[in-house]
């Protein structure tokens, strides 16, 4: 096998590790464990621990049979479905590289992955597929060589889908002598503040992340976990469905958060385990289904992805006394999860993101490059056996991501004395405001302190006077109305003046990508 120095391409050959440190492993010992467990649930379609490693099987011997080079990638462009999931444990089998491709990508967003990666197999849904066909008619990202459905019906060569439940497709083990030192997978960064990069994560980094998972989240195989989130992003496949697979639980995924769907099958299903973006927390809690809906099955609750505002953690634990919510906080290079608040610790600190996981140490640097004091802000920084071996084909970006062996992560925080971590905000969205820093976070907390107010986002603006205005982009509840001055005399009220914005925007909704995130670079190009 080879791997990738960090940074660049394929490149020298490392010593073989311990095979049982792969993720194939994982799938292996949990079918081992519990072979007729059902271990997967999608649509009416049920896989238990035992067909699940078979299907993977037969999908990893018609990836090898292609005769692709170990570590060659594979692109994976669709919705999530359990063919989604059968591809990603199939080319961790078969030593390729897996690159999940945000779904709602399409012209230069997604030829600049596919260029980028250098894939050579891309596998869409029936929804994409005319893309990437697309792509290729325009003679870009050259280096595909074949172009698969994930599911039926799209197109006439079979299906991942097909290949899974095909009986004469063969379910031997591939013999490729994949160890954990191994690239696993191209985790491209979300780009909202510049162009995304894959992080390069090896088996054994995403081994780790699952063993910090299952100790933080305090999982369990009898959890009865569902997944809504798109697989394409770390938190949802990293996070959550190989921890849980890895336990032996059953998993119900489901192809979109679609509320509705969510608290019906958390009733007729008995879902214990719900990881939601904030973005869904916020219309669910609202939802009207929820006044007849049993929820009683649900005792764990994680969000992340995004900043939760305070005020709306408030209402949601008030509504939703019985279950216990966890914060999960972290960036992809790490495979993502850095740290956890735990249900008991949110009374304390509503606003923080907990202390660092198992496999995670973090340090706080000041400005000056000193670590900071307790209640200092300062960027955060991660040594641990989960960060990314570096950027794919970006050795000064790789370069410039460490420092002494130290992840920089970007995020500005504070620390206190007993090691909780809160986030201040992302080091590049900090405001200069007539030369005084300010944080958007704090300003954005304020203002959702006003019942009006479904959703906020602060940001800086260019200006002669100020160097930066502190602007807030609103979105307004159904039939509430609100004042840009009303807006504004709330944050004069509770925080310092030069924190409040100098201008209000309305809008009827806030871009954000199809993990939550918030785009701010986009909310700032709208207004420049």
């Amino acid at each position: 096998m080879k791997d990738s120095t960090p940074g660049g391409g394929q490149a020298t050959t490392i010593a073989a590790t311990d095979p049982s440190d792969t993720i194939a492993a994982l799938l292996r010992r949990s079918a081992s464990r519990n072979p007729n467990t059902t271990a997967l649930e999608f649509q009416d379609r049920r896989w238990t621990y035992r067909e699940l490693d078979a299907a993977v099987h037969r999908v990893a011997g018609r990836l090898r049979r292609v005769d692709l080079p170990a570590g060659s990638r594979v692109a994976a462009y669709g919705a999530n479905s359990d063919a989604y999931a059968i591809l990603f444990l199939a080319c961790a089998a078969a030593g390729l590289v897996h690159v999940p491709v945000n779904f709602a990508l399409k012209g230069d967003e997604l030829t600049y992955l596919l260029e980028d990666s250098g894939a050579v197999v891309v596998v869409a849904d029936g929804e994409r597929l005319p893309l990437v066909n697309q792509v290729r008619a325009d003679g870009r990202a050259g280096a595909i060589e074949q172009v698969w459905s994930l599911l039926p019906g799209a197109s006439e060569t079979a299906s991942i889908l097909d290949t899974a439940l095909d009986p004469e497709a063969g379910e031997d083990p591939v013999d490729v002598g994949v160890g954990g030192g191994d690239l696993a997978q191209l985790l491209y960064t979300s780009g909202t503040t510049s162009a995304p990069k894959g992080a390069m994560m090896t088996h054994s980094a995403l081994v780790a992340q699952y063993v910090s998972s299952i100790i933080a989240l305090d999982f369990t195989a009898e959890d009865r976990p569902l997944i809504a989130m798109p697989l394409y992003h770390s938190a949802a496949m990293h996070v959550f469905l190989l921890p849980y697979l890895s336990l032996g639980a059953t998993v119900r995924l489901l192809a979109k958060p679609d509320i509705a769907e969510i608290l019906e099958r958390v009733e007729a299903e008995h879902i214990g385990s719900l990881f939601l973006a904030p973005t869904v927390w916020v219309p669910l809690g609202n939802h009207p289904d929820l006044d007849t809906r049993d929820l009683s099955s649900l005792t764990k609750a994680q969000y992340g992805a995004s900043i939760m505002p305070v005020t709306v953690l408030h209402r949601l634990r008030s509504r939703y006394p019985g279950i216990g919510f966890y914060n999960c906080f972290g960036q992809s290079e790490l495979g993502p999860l850095c740290s956890v608040l735990r249900p008991d610790e949110h009374e304390a600190r509503p606003a923080s993101c907990g202390r660092p996981v198992f496999f995670v140490e973090a340090r706080v640097v000041n400005a000056e490059g000193m670590i900071a004091k307790d209640g200092e802000p300062g960027e955060v920084q991660y040594r641990s056996p989960q960060v990314m071996s570096g950027y794919w084909n970006k050795p000064e970006e790789t370069a410039a991501a460490f420092t002494d062996g130290w992840f920089r992560s970007g995020d500005q925080v504070t620390r206190d004395h007993q090691g909780y971590i809160q986030v201040v905000d992302r080091i590049k969205d900090v405001i200069n405001t007539g030369g005084v820093l300010v944080a958007p976070r704090e300003v954005e907390d304020c203002i959702y302190e006003l019942d009006e107010v479904a959703e906020v986002a602060v940001i800086g603006l260019e200006d002669e006077r100020w160097i930066e205005a502190i602007t807030a982009v609103v979105v307004l509840k159904d039939g509430a109305v609100l004042t840009a001055e009303s807006v504004r005399r709330h944050v004069k009220g509770r925080i310092a003046n030069h924190k409040v914005p100098k201008r209000v925007d309305f809008v009827s909704e806030l871009p954000r990508n199809q993990s939550g995130k918030l785009l701010k670079r986009q909310l700032r190009a709208e207004r420049s």
